[in-house]
């Protein structure tokens, strides 16, 4: 996958994956899932389903979020519905509820692989680290040893946190992508959802073979030397944030990612703005 490629993927990671796993999550069916809502089977909470997952498109989560909850008031075995419940609270930052919905639908389909990609954003958002990182470990394993759709995904969300007033979403691949092999993408997106940059996380051929030649030992150990870069300049001009070596751990990862949003605040961020 190119970088561009890439960036369209990661836009909307956590609701494609809520909306590509539907048809399985309703029918408690597992393998590759098209892109329907279970509305297509005539069930009288079909439209407020569909009325809520199309709030989410128009990145309204709080109308979509009440629109999911009157589905489950009266059917609250409902896979969907609590499933995209949990995307909607993630996207208001409420990790709690979201974890609560994202456990009951693995519990209610619990074969159908595409909820972990939920579950992680959901426990991230939460502050529950330890089932975050139970659920990329797991995911992990899915891609490398699981069914065929899940060895074709390229990544998936770890969270969506705010940065000021805007938004970010946080995407890990389980492969780096792109000439210059980037590990994380931190998507910048105003309060409307528009996305206005990007921060890389990367380990490019050539920067990477001249600091293992300077330090054989700590390459042989598995560490890597790995650029911060981004569109931080004030007209969206590329910006090298810093470099680290090391392995990588996403917490770390994230803190100085949020630095480098700190101090170099993408063109059209809310930061940016004139008072």
């Amino acid at each position: 996958m190119n970088g561009q490629s890439a960036r369209r993927a990661a836009g909307s990671a956590l609701l494609l994956a809520c909306l590509s796993s539907l048809a399985a999550a309703g029918r408690g069916q597992t393998g590759p899932a098209p892109v329907t809502p279970p509305a297509a089977s005539g069930d009288s909470a079909g439209p407020t389903l569909a009325q809520g997952m199309s709030a989410l498109k128009e990145n309204q989560p709080r109308e979509a979020l009440n629109d999911f909850q009157r589905v489950l008031a009266t059917d609250p075995n409902n896979v969907a519905a609590n499933l995209l419940a949990s995307t909607s609270a993630v996207e208001l930052y409420q990790g709690p509820l979201a974890v609560q919905f994202a456990e009951r639908a693995e519990r209610l389909d619990p074969g159908n692989w595409k909820i972990h990609t939920t579950l992680v954003a959901a426990y991230a958002a939460a502050g529950m680290k330890q089932q975050r990182d139970h659920e990329r470990a797991v995911l992990r394993d899915l891609h490398e040893n699981g069914a065929s759709d899940a060895r074709l995904a390229t990544g998936f969300l770890v969270e969506m946190f705010p940065s000021g007033a805007d938004r970010v979403d946080a995407i890990e691949y389980f492969e780096p992508v792109g000439r210059f092999h980037t590990y994380y993408r931190f998507v910048v997106r105003q309060p409307d959802g528009k996305r206005i940059g990007e921060v890389d996380v990367q380990c490019d051929d050539f920067n990477q073979k001249s600091w293992a030649g300077a330090h054989p030992a700590e390459a042989a150990a598995g560490e890597r030397q790995f650029q911060i870069t981004g569109e931080g300049g004030d007209d969206g001009s590329p910006v090298d944030y810093r470099m680290f070596s090391g392995k990588l751990d996403y917490d770390n990862v994230r803190v100085m990612v949020v630095e480098a949003l700190r101090t170099h605040p993408v063109a059209g961020s809310q930061a940016n703005a004139k008072p």
